[in-house]
């Protein structure tokens, strides 16, 4: 594989996180929020733009609740919309070429073998799961298949009307454990207390309506439509999507607890493990060889962990001691990161 290298999102570390409760019973998915189900289920906090506090808040509100069961994990969101519109209706299409939702699962957390899911306004959906992050080889397998997912929207207002007095469309989404266990921990589902990295995206083209359709906006400039903005639940600091290192942390919680969440202190030392390897990455792309010196890769700033460096010409390991010095977690070249 040819390194790339790797754009260091612009932003602090500090992931949104959520306090995933059980669902109280069955779900009987119409699209609909407004309903005894999610009544246990908090929102997220209101959805930023992708780039976070460097871009204005989005115009238009999105949030989002989750809940769980031994069956499935389950997602609603709320999209405030006076344009709804949709036009795909082919499973697998590139939803975001629509106004969409998208859901973005990695199980274990350690930025390869994930899930990303999309739907629109439409019910139509696209799910797949990330061998790796495009930055890191890829590729997308476009064929896996979310076996068993149920999914519905609802419309308040009309679709693909603007006349219409449209306010909001909401959807439901129910993914089975049977099909999030494949890149799950033990491939098993989770348990009460563990994490996973999630995180939610709302695409939005600029429209405008022309002969009573709603059509994408074109920029006169480039002669294509205007680039869609990108609303997330936790922000990226950079507009990609795929580093699942920024991610949400969503905490499955049951009637014995947890109530709250700590960052543990092994995501810090991850995280600086990270930075590490966009330094590596950067500086091959630029010079063609790995740092081998520990103080050069380092640099100046301060650092909590005492990293230890391995090269090749074409490979790397980084590692360095847990929080609490009894075991040791390790990043190689291609972003996969380990406990050992």
């Amino acid at each position: 594989m040819a390194l790339s290298g790797v754009p260091e999102p612009r932003i602090v570390f500090a992931p949104k996180h959520y306090l995933c409760r059980r669902a109280s019973g069955p779900l009987e998915l119409d699209g609909r929020i407004d309903k005894p189900f999610w009544e246990a289920a908090e929102w997220t906090e209101d959805f930023t733009d992708i780039e976070g506090d460097a871009k204005p808040q989005p115009s238009k509100r999105t949030r989002a609740k989750m809940l769980w069961d031994d069956r499935y994990f389950y997602f609603a969101a709320e999209l405030t919309e006076d344009q709804i519109w949709a036009t795909l209706t082919e499973r697998d299409s590139v939803i975001f070429y629509d106004n969409d939702f998208e859901i973005f699962i990695d199980p274990d957390g350690d930025t390869h073998e994930y899930y990303e899911f999309e739907m629109n306004a439409l019910n139509t959906v696209w799910d797949l799961l990330l061998v790796k992050p495009y930055r890191d080889g890829g590729p997308p397998v476009n064929g896996w298949d979310i076996g068993g997912l149920k999914t519905a929207v609802h419309i308040d207002g009309e679709l693909n009307n603007p006349d219409a007095d449209n306010r909001k469309w909401t959807l439901e989404v129910a993914m089975p454990w049977s099909a999030l266990r494949e890149c799950a921990p033990e491939n098993r589902p989770p348990v009460q207390g563990e994490f996973w990295r999630v995180n939610f995206s709302r695409v939005q083209w600029r429209t405008e309506t022309v002969d009573g359709s709603y059509r994408k906006m074109i920029d006169p400039q480039s002669g294509n439509p205007y680039p869609e903005d990108n609303w997330v639940w936790s922000p990226m600091g950079i507009v990609n999507m795929h580093y699942p290192e920024l991610w949400g942390y969503v905490v499955f919680a049951d009637g014995d607890g947890p109530e709250s969440f700590a960052l543990p202190d092994d995501e810090r030392v991850k995280w600086e493990l990270r930075k590490l390897y966009y330094r590596q990455r950067n500086h091959y792309e630029r010079s063609g060889v790995f740092i081998s010196d520990v103080g050069e890769l380092l640099g100046c700033e301060p650092w909590t962990i005492v990293p230890q460096v391995e090269t090749t010409a074409r490979s790397f390991q980084i590692c360095a001691a847990s929080a609490d010095g009894k075991a040791v977690y390790v990043i190689r070249e291609d972003g996969k990161l380990w406990k050992e």
